[in-house]
């Protein structure tokens, strides 16, 4: 797999665990559980506060915008890829070109 390829999975894989987190953070914080408890006790007695739950919305919120923006990014950088046409007439610059400018007296 190339790495345009990869990197578009990536950045999927990580919108798709933003949009998990933001609406549902429960899911979140059971997995945070259970990272935790393989190396401490009662790690399941935990509880979650409301202002901890808001926060990982908002970081899923977050996850999600940045890696749409690195979608959207990358989806650009394919059609740059393309040669641009080079047979457009080349654009007059300076005083004489601009027809609304004023004489000098």
């Amino acid at each position: 797999m190339d790495s345009q390829k990869s990197g578009t999975l990536g950045a999927a894989f990580v919108l798709l665990q933003g949009l998990v987190t933001a609406l549902f953070p429960q899911i979140s914080i059971k997995f945070i559980k259970q990272m935790v408890g393989k190396n401490f006790d009662n790690a399941s007695e935990l509880e979650a506060k409301p202002a901890y739950r808001r926060r990982l919305r908002a970081l899923g919120v977050g996850i999600v915008a940045a890696a749409g923006t690195s979608l959207l990014l990358q989806g650009l950088d394919e059609t740059d890829d393309e040669p641009a046409p080079t047979d457009a007439p080349a654009e007059e610059t300076g005083p004489e070109a601009d027809e609304t400018a004023e004489p000098d007296e």
